[in-house]
């Protein structure tokens, strides 16, 4: 087991494990704590309360903002969809404003109710990607808990040594590395210093904490390569769950379905909607 720090971008290994002292880079994860105040929290989670909370799978309860979608067959129709809250719009112009999100517009919102009597968790899985587009993000409410992101890949991930010295660390260097290549233990090498090691993507998991009120964005390998879950263990008291959606490529500009994605966006962004 692996967990995920925000400030190098790496995936570390767990003490005490035998991955302690081991780790690969993670890319495709932007995390921001304090997204919004306390007050702004009370205030957003009152307004969610005074609409109805609709029962979702796994112990969840569900309000969404957006089309009316069948995935299996692809289609989709505007419904009674009439845009996202009016309270997101500040939200959506402050996310806006970070780095891995210009040019975000989102258009759907979803709010998920975790509470741990009702035993609320989600599998790991893939979000749409038909439909919806490459940045997912999500803000975090009422309570801390971990993401858990799992690879179902037959390929490996290499592994590097992490150590301090003289208060300096040594970071693995470049990108994730996934190969076809057996597993390693990671023997010394010349100079004693370690060897980096393989270790087969199903035999890995990379917890991503998310503090009370903090925002996380998926994007890239984190989006597309690796299954995101939350398990019952890290629901302690209530936690909501706000997920932002923006379009694929096939409804934005140039895409084949440009036209029905500029009139879902423009019901989205007028940020007059009610829960579908």
């Amino acid at each position: 087991n692996f967990t995920y720090c925000p400030a190098t971008g790496l995936a570390r290994g767990n003490e005490p494990s035998e991955y302690a002292g081991w780790a690969f880079p993670f890319p495709g994860v932007f995390l921001t704590e304090e997204f919004i105040s306390e007050d702004e929290e009370s205030e957003i989670v009152e307004l969610m309360d005074r609409d109805d909370w609709k029962p979702s799978q796994s112990g969840r309860k569900k309000q969404d903002y957006g089309p009316k979608v069948n995935f299996k067959k692809q289609r989709l129709k505007a419904g009674r969809f009439t845009g996202l809250p009016s309270f997101s719009k500040k939200i959506v112009a402050r996310m806006q404003a970070c780095s891995v999100l210009g040019g975000f517009f989102p258009v759907e919102q979803c709010h998920l109710d975790y509470v741990p009597e009702r035993g609320s968790a989600i599998d790991p899985h893939f979000d749409d990607w038909w439909l919806w587009g490459e940045r997912l993000v999500s803000l975090n409410l009422l309570s801390k808990t971990v993401l858990s992101m799992s690879c179902d890949s037959e390929a490996t991930i290499q592994l590097f040594p992490t150590f301090s010295e003289e208060n300096r660390e040594l970071s693995p260097p470049g990108s994730l590395t996934q190969t076809s290549a057996g597993k390693n233990s990671g023997k010394e090498g010349i100079n004693g210093i370690l060897s980096p090691r393989l270790v087969p993507c199903k035999e890995v998991t990379v917890a991503i904490h998310l503090p009370r009120r903090s925002l996380v964005v998926l994007y890239g390998d984190a989006r597309y390569q690796w299954k995101h879950a939350i398990y019952r263990k890290h629901i302690e008291q209530r936690r909501i769950c706000v997920t932002f959606r923006e379009l694929s490529a096939e409804f934005s500009a140039g895409g084949r379905h440009e036209e029905l994605g500029k009139e879902l966006l423009e019901v989205a962004l007028s940020f007059q909607g009610s829960p579908v």
